[in-house]
């Protein structure tokens, strides 16, 4: 493919340039039909505001949400029953009475109020065109170049044409209805909503739906909402009345929409949604569709196009997307492959921008009142998993309401430690929503879980390893601080293994062995002590850099001390559990124990041979085909096993086409998202991170360039991947091998390069082998315990390709070319 234009991409501040590898037809999702249900409808969104466009020439349907339509109102769901309890359910898992345990905490630990509120659709808009049931020539795409969606099909001769935007700068929902003939335009548009009391209603040429989110479970709805809709037509008549809007023989018409709620922040929705939403559409009416088009384009790709990735191209493009989806196990389609890695980043741009809120279950695409798991946040995986492409797809603003929501999550949580536990700090189980519930929800099988703080807190630390932002970690530090504290008062000694556990506990959300064999409640479970360990190992070193505080982090250094090694079993697999319960049978679709290998980085095949092993067993056992995002993962862990192959493997199991009348089973729909089922956006986005560390890895000491990349992508390009220390590569590879290599340093500092052929620098470049650790601080060796292996293990010895390293001193702002051998 030939290179086409370059484009200034700005990082954090930083100009750099990046070449776009994708030209409009690569960065297409296309169809020659109307998408006939949800999961066939294409997302658009500005992170606030979001659209599923389905394209139906005689009725279209644009279906709507605003980030802040939520059931309920501000509120705890924490109480003080569980104080009583807690000693009590600590004793039975210590006794080995499991099953009492988890009905004790069901009954007297878990919510004694709600769980959680969920995420509502607000309605949608539908246009009427009289006549256009039949109709030739039809197409439809989703342009994620630019962030567009279009539609175009031919009735009596006529050309129409439907232009989609959800727009960045301007903050409303743009439609442009057109045709090649004059006066074609007649249409009816309306708003509805599932939502109980909606009202419709009419103001001079604008129709309005104004309503409030509802009552659930006890808490009554308070978020108030309206939408409105105002249309500007060349030729032809407009006029509304009833809560409809007529269009008759217009040249050209464009809708402008505008939504907005009460919502303020968690705590406070005092807003006022009528004023807001007049005033979003006042302000974008007196400018022509182009204009909001180019603004919204040009705020689009000054993040979009940092990334550009060239995998190869074939006659599938061709192609309708969803056969291309349904081929891809059959036919190799590389282009497909970057362009779901793409379509990734362009979701996260779409549901995540600054000063809103973090990317739900679904993104910011819902069209229930009462969506599966409500869309809230699920904190033992799925919440986590939307941000891993964050830092290294070149999205770090895209991360901001998802720390802001730490920020959150760590005031509603410290009443919840103290109310609950009597501890202090702060607590997060398994789920929450846009109020920042803190409590255990649903029942303990899944929601006795108390570490999701410690995750919160390693997603924060690993921002801070790609920017280097010592005022970002001192603001972020109080809030690990906080987890950390948590944990030193709520963890105790486990009296028959006399290690430090979080008990209750479990390893989300799976049954283990013990009792009955029908209970997930345990104490010291796997990933709770890799998740607490990568906190309290992270809260003394941000300590030692932005502030000092000697008395805590020797607390938590005497606790990290008394904390239980990872454990090999019998059957050569890394234990779940503090006992080897493991079946090899069991193809639960968490892996929870697998933390430590990624997002972690605790288990390595140099470091840790023997726990890289067990985690490859581990991962075997479970097999591939699962949920949908679960398969996102695994692509992830099968790429830090530096196992391509089987990473791509994992890749085609996702890209796997799930149709209406398919109901198991995970996969991909017609419109590209995630099949849980049903859809969950983790899944893109985990794909997209794993497609990111099967090209290049950073968690060690060094940056690994193609350190799983399968034998099909023997040829291509990636430019803009971001790396801890602050490095954006640009690379391209010839027959598996990197072929050239550009680095561009934001921060400065010690580059250590790792690949298995030889690298050539341009002349000026001081390029020697590396040596000893590497000295950049933001690139660290993590010590882990001497791993207990059972003497019926049987693990094999980690074969290696033999690996170069070299270190370039680099300079801020600075570019350094290198050619490999």
């Amino acid at each position: 493919m030939k290179l086409k234009s370059k484009i200034t991409a700005i990082c954090f501040g930083i100009v750099s340039f990046v070449t776009t590898a994708q030209n409009n037809t690569d960065l297409k999702l296309w169809y020659d039909k109307p998408a006939t249900i949800w999961n066939e409808a294409l997302p658009l969104g500005n992170g606030r505001l979001g659209a599923m466009v389905f394209g139906d020439p005689s009725v279209e349907r644009l279906q709507l949400n605003e980030e802040t339509i939520w059931a309920g109102s501000p509120n705890t769901n924490a109480h003080t029953k569980s104080i009583e309890a807690l000693p009590k359910v600590r004793q039975l898992v210590f006794e080995g009475k499991f099953d009492e345990a988890q009905d004790l905490a069901t009954r007297d630990i878990m919510s004694q109020t709600n769980d959680g509120m969920p995420y509502q659709t607000f309605g949608s808009v539908y246009i009427s065109f009289p006549g256009h049931q039949k109709y030739s020539n039809y197409y439809r795409d989703l342009n994620i170049g630019d962030a567009t969606a279009k539609v175009k099909y031919t009735v009596n001769g006529v050309e129409f044409t439907r232009e989609i935007i959800t727009a960045f700068s301007d903050q409303v929902i743009a439609v442009k209805l057109s045709a090649n003939k004059p006066g074609q335009i007649t249409c009816n548009v309306f708003m509805n909503s599932p939502i109980d009391k909606t009202v419709p209603s009419t103001e001079g040429n604008q129709i309005i739906l104004s309503g409030v989110g509802t009552n659930f479970e006890g808490v009554k709805g308070k978020v108030k909402f309206q939408g409105r809709l105002e249309a500007k037509n060349k030729g032809g008549e407009v006029s509304a009345s009833n809560g409809i809007l007529s269009i008759n023989q217009a040249d050209e018409v464009t809708l402008y929409i505008s939504i907005a709620t009460n919502f303020k922040n968690y705590q406070d929705i005092t807003e006022d949604e009528i004023a807001k939403s007049k005033s979003f559409l006042e302000k974008a009416l007196p400018k022509s569709f182009d204009e909001i088009k180019k603004a919204h384009v040009a705020y689009y790709q000054k993040f979009f196009n940092r990334v550009a990735l060239d995998l190869g191209t074939n006659e599938n493009a061709k192609k309708p997307t969803n056969e291309r989806i349904r081929d891809f196990k059959t036919q190799f389609d590389p282009q497909l492959a970057s362009l779901y890695f793409q379509f990734g980043r362009y979701l996260l741009i779409s549901s995540s921008q600054p000063g809103g809120q973090p990317a739900n279950l679904q993104g910011i695409w819902n069209d229930m009142v009462t969506p599966p798991w409500d869309s809230k946040y699920t904190t033992n995986i799925n919440a986590e998993m939307n941000y891993w492409p964050a830092q290294v797809t070149n999205l770090s603003e895209m991360h901001e309401p998802f720390i802001q929501m730490a920020k959150e999550l760590s005031v509603s949580g410290a009443e919840t430690a103290k109310m609950m536990y009597n501890a202090s700090g702060w607590v997060l189980h398994h789920n929450t929503d846009i109020w920042r519930v803190t409590a255990p929800v649903d029942q303990a099988a899944s929601g006795m879980w108390p570490t999701g703080g410690a995750w919160v807190c390693q997603d924060l630390w690993e921002r801070y390893l790609y920017t280097g932002d010592k005022k970002y970690l001192a603001e972020i530090y109080p809030i690990m601080k906080g987890a950390a504290s948590f944990f030193l008062d709520f963890m105790m000694i486990d009296p028959n293994t006399k290690y430090l556990v979080v008990v209750p506990s479990s390893s989300p959300e799976n049954t283990h062995a013990g009792g009955t064999g029908k209970a997930t409640i345990a104490s010291g479970t796997t990933m709770d002590n890799q998740l607490v360990f990568d906190l309290f190992t992270h809260v003394i070193e941000a300590s030692a850099l932005v502030a000092p505080d000697a008395d805590f982090t020797k607390k938590v250094k005497e606790a990290l001390a008394k904390m239980a090694p990872m454990k090999v079993g019998k059957h050569s697999q890394l234990q779940e559990w503090q006992d080897d319960w493991d079946n090899p049978k069991d193809n639960h679709r968490h892996v929870s124990h697998l933390y430590g290998l990624f997002p972690s980085n605790q288990i390595s095949p140099i470091k840790t041979p023997e726990l890289f092993e067990g985690a490859k067993q581990s991962l075997i056992y479970r097999t591939d085909e699962s949920t949908g995002w679960s398969m996102g993962w695994k692509v992830n862990l099968w790429a830090r096993l530096l196992d391509g192959n089987h990473a791509y493997k994992l890749i085609q199991d996702q890209l796997h086409l799930v149709t209406a009348d398919q109901r198991k089973g995970g996969g991909t729909y017609p419109n590209m998202l995630d099949a849980h089922q049903p859809f969950q956006i983790d899944g893109n986005f985990g794909c997209t991170a794993g497609i990111a560390e099967m090209l290049m890895q950073s968690q060690e000491d060094a940056i690994h360039l193609l350190p799983a990349l399968p034998t099909v992508w023997k040829d291509g390009s990636i430019k803009g991947l971001v790396t801890r220390g602050g490095f954006v590569i640009d690379m391209t590879w010839k027959n598996n091998k990197v072929s050239t290599l550009k680095v561009y340093s934001k921060l400065g500092g010690n580059c250590r390069l790792k690949l298995e052929n030889t690298l050539k620098a341009n002349k000026g470049i001081a390029l020697k082998k590396a040596k000893g650790k590497n000295p950049n601080p933001l690139f660290y060796d993590v010590e882990v315990k001497k791993p207990i292996i059972s003497k019926e293990a049987k693990l094999p010895k980690v074969q290696l390709p033999k690996y170069n390293e070299y270190d370039v001193e680099m300079k801020a702002g600075e570019t350094y070319s290198f050619s490999g051998n």
